[in-house]
């Protein structure tokens, strides 16, 4: 059984190590990338089966991002994480294909179920 792809798109370095620390616990195989570039090139070598994106990210923002994701995999998950107060761009985010959102400080438990439950929903 191949292991599921978790991509960690965030520019806090300290989310990234938490987040892929959780979910390579969970057994996923995690990839991580600071800004968008990065994150576009990891689709394209190792697709992952889900994303977790932050939407505000210094260069290309997380609209941005998300809009590339689903060009270059319409089946791609995608689940935002906010700051607190962005409800207009989660609104986009939701019309461009985003599953659902996680406002920050997020509980790492609900993220940790969310992210099981649309990968083994499969």
């Amino acid at each position: 059984m191949e292991k599921k792809k978790v991509l960690i798109v965030d520019d806090q370095n300290g989310i990234r190590i938490l987040l892929m620390e959780v979910f390579g616990s969970e057994g996923y195989e995690t990839f991580q990338a600071a800004n968008g570039k990065i994150a576009l090139e990891i689709v394209e070598k190792e697709p992952p089966d889900l994303v977790l994106l932050d939407m505000k990210i210094p260069g290309m923002d997380g609209l941005e991002i998300l809009k590339h994701l689903k060009a270059m995999n319409p089946d791609i998950k995608v689940i935002m994480m906010t700051a607190y107060g962005e409800l207009d761009m989660i609104k986009e985010a939701t019309e461009l294909g985003a599953l659902m959102h996680f406002t920050k400080p997020f509980d790492i438990d609900e993220m940790r179920i969310a992210v099981n439950k649309q990968l083994r929903d499969d």
